[in-house]
């Protein structure tokens, strides 16, 4: 027995050996897949895997993952899938070793057949996974997949024969290992190394220059806060479905209204921007946004009021829901009394620029007093329909009407991702008689806000702040609050907010899910 002991770990040690030689090969062809993706518009089996995950999530988990993650939390989704194929190319390349001889097939029978195995094996999966996405940034008809993913696999099937050829054991059989096995010398695995760069930069794009890009210079002058009411393009939040941001081009791209009206429409990019155009502030909240989070963002939209484009439609008595639908197959439902609001618009320019392809090129809808899940992009369809609609998210548990939850923030103070976005400092120390200005946001839809306090003594009194006028009815407010604590300590700075109807906001904290995240928002100071 003991003497069989080296040969069971000479076995194992092949094995990872083989296993590391699918990966490395797997790679090269996930590299490829993901170029063919980027420049060519081609499928890509992670994306599908990550979709598919999007769509049969519970609604609690994903707002678990994005309350922590942020906008990052379907990047991490794709990573994992990413990583998750490569680890499949490795299982099958330990399989079809196993089952064949490497000196016993010649380069070009054996790397055929590994792609053949390989190719059904993922053509197997994508299949799956588009039966279960419900969306798709890429819509691919499965021919168009059939072709899409050979390439790849063939880049795959060859390069582990090659690597095999190179790396793995002569003469080997089943059960026995043959004399001239030795270790993996390290400098063989070069070319796996090489494979592994080439993924990790396409993990890297996929999370966007974003992460790279150096954050807001950080100020403690507060002129700074006000200068940022408006949040710039590339600073815009920006959480939704799709790992790529589809891409769609106003040349091709139409809007068609149908459903409940007389008059079925089809309008072009031109046609829309032919008609009379507004302009206002909104700020958009995720509703997977925490408290104190940093999920939310102004700016100013310009586009054409949807009520008018339903009146060139002509309503019909039943219709009672709207529903839009998306480029990337999102859909969601409003109030055909919300869609008649006169701030409800359809957006083809942010901050007086072309609507950026992130947030929704070449339109999108702004529904004021909705949280953000309701204010579709990349829309392509409206439906009038005579009965309440359930959304994409909405079928996942999310509230429907999801009206915002009245909030306050305070940004200055131990708050560094809503701070970066205004390029404020936000410590969490403050030195005894220096007197420091809090400042912060208070948001509440479309109601306004009409008072904030700020208490430092655990909410036994509280003082009011002072407030912006704000850019609109619903836009966020800026406050701000002078304090001079008397004494050293901790202290537990609170901030509530009341709302334009003279609601205040709640104490009780809740989870995002399913409606928006509530309670005070609170930071803890230490004064020396």
């Amino acid at each position: 027995m003991g003497s069989q002991l080296p040969v069971v770990f000479d076995l194992v040690g092949l094995r990872l050996r083989v296993f590391a030689l699918g990966v490395g090969a797997g790679a090269l062809a996930v590299a490829l897949s993901f170029m063919l993706r980027l420049f060519a518009g081609g499928s890509f089996l992670p994306e599908l895997a990550s979709q598919a995950f999007v769509s049969v999530v519970p609604g609690q988990v994903e707002s678990g993952a994005v309350d922590t993650l942020g906008s990052l939390a379907k990047y991490t989704t794709y990573t994992v899938a990413v990583a998750a194929n490569l680890l499949l190319y490795g299982l099958i390349a330990v399989l079809l070793f196993n089952i064949s001889d490497v000196n016993g097939s010649r380069f070009l029978p054996k790397g055929l057949a590994i792609t053949g195995v390989s190719y059904s094996a993922m053509l197997l999966l994508s299949g799956i996974f588009l039966s279960v996405a419900r969306v798709n940034s890429q819509p691919i008809p499965a021919t168009t997949l059939a072709v899409e993913l050979l390439p790849p696999l063939l880049l795959f099937g060859f390069s582990l024969t090659s690597l095999e050829s190179m790396y793995a054991p002569r003469g080997l059989e089943r059960d026995v290992v043959p004399e001239d096995f030795r270790p993996v010398d390290m400098r063989r695995r070069s070319i796996i190394v090489a494979g592994g760069v080439i993924v990790a930069v396409a993990v890297l794009a996929l999370y966007g220059i974003g992460l790279l890009r150096p954050g807001s210079a950080r100020t403690s002058d507060l002129s700074a806060f006000n200068g940022n009411e408006v949040t710039s393009n590339v600073d815009f939040y920006r959480v939704d479905i799709d790992v790529f941001t589809p891409s769609v081009q106003a040349s091709s791209w139409s809007l068609k209204v149908g459903g409940l009206v007389n008059y079925p429409q089809t309008l072009s990019y031109g046609q829309l921007q032919a008609m009379p155009a507004v302009a206002q502030y909104n700020t958009l909240e995720c509703v997977s946004n925490g408290v104190g989070g940093d999920l939310m963002s102004t700016a100013k939209w310009t586009g054409v009021r949807l009520k008018d484009v339903l009146a060139a439609a002509g309503v019909q008595p039943q219709a009672t829901y709207l529903v839009f639908k998306c480029s990337d197959g999102y859909d969601v439902g409003i109030p055909l009394a919300k869609a008649m609001d006169d701030a409800t618009i359809l957006a083809y320019e942010m901050n007086d620029a072309p609507l950026p392809q992130a947030h929704g090129y070449p339109l999108r809808a702004i529904v004021p007093g909705y949280y953000g899940m309701m204010n579709p992009k990349w829309i392509t369809e409206i439906q009038l329909v005579d009965q309440t609609y359930q959304g994409f998210w909405q079928r996942s548990g999310w509230a429907n009407e999801a009206q915002y939850q009245t909030g306050s923030t305070i940004v200055n103070l131990g708050n560094d991702a809503l701070a970066d976005r205004f390029g404020l400092f936000s410590p969490t120390q403050v030195a005894l008689g220096s007197p420091i200005t809090i400042v912060g946001v208070a948001f509440a839809g479309d109601r306004g806000i009409s008072k904030v306090e700020v208490s430092t003594d655990k909410a036994n009194t509280w003082a009011p702040a002072t407030l912006t006028p704000s850019l609109s009815s619903n836009s966020w407010v800026l406050w701000s609050f002078d304090w001079n604590p008397s004494a050293a300590g901790t202290y537990n700075v609170i901030v509530r907010a009341t709302d334009g109807g003279g609601n205040l906001q709640t104490e009780a904290a809740a989870d995002p899910f399913p409606s928006g995240a509530t309670g005070w928002h609170y930071v803890a100071v230490n004064v020396k």
